[in-house]
């Protein structure tokens, strides 16, 4: 028996029908054997540097918010059709009327 095998789609022809045919591997496709080192037992933290996260300004804040039950809804139904999470989506919708500089327009009945 042969030490390698791949399989390959002969022709456009063979696509359509799925048939594979067996064929022996090329030489170029041969994997080369990788030495690793092996990691120590424990690592001397005290002698690591610090550094800054440069990505810490890009991170998420956390906030508490209160919204509509049907506002909820409306986002997970949405993000349900899209595959992202909810809250992911509220994130979206409000960067983008950041990008678009959106404003609230907000009257109140006049009492009469």
């Amino acid at each position: 028996m042969r030490d390698c095998f791949w399989f390959a789609i002969a022709n456009e022809q063979a696509a359509k029908s799925s048939e594979l045919f067996l064929r022996e591997e090329p030489p170029s496709a041969k994997l080369e054997t990788i030495e690793v080192n092996e990691m120590k037992a424990e690592y001397d933290l005290a002698k690591m540097k610090s550094r800054p996260n440069p990505y810490a300004s890009k991170l998420k804040k956390s906030v508490t918010m209160r919204l509509s039950e049907d506002v909820v809804q409306h986002f997970k139904a949405m993000a349900a059709d899209a595959g992202v999470p909810y809250q992911s989506l509220i994130n979206l919708y409000l960067r983008d009327c950041l990008a678009k500089n959106r404003k609230v327009e907000i009257s109140f009945p006049s009492a009469a």
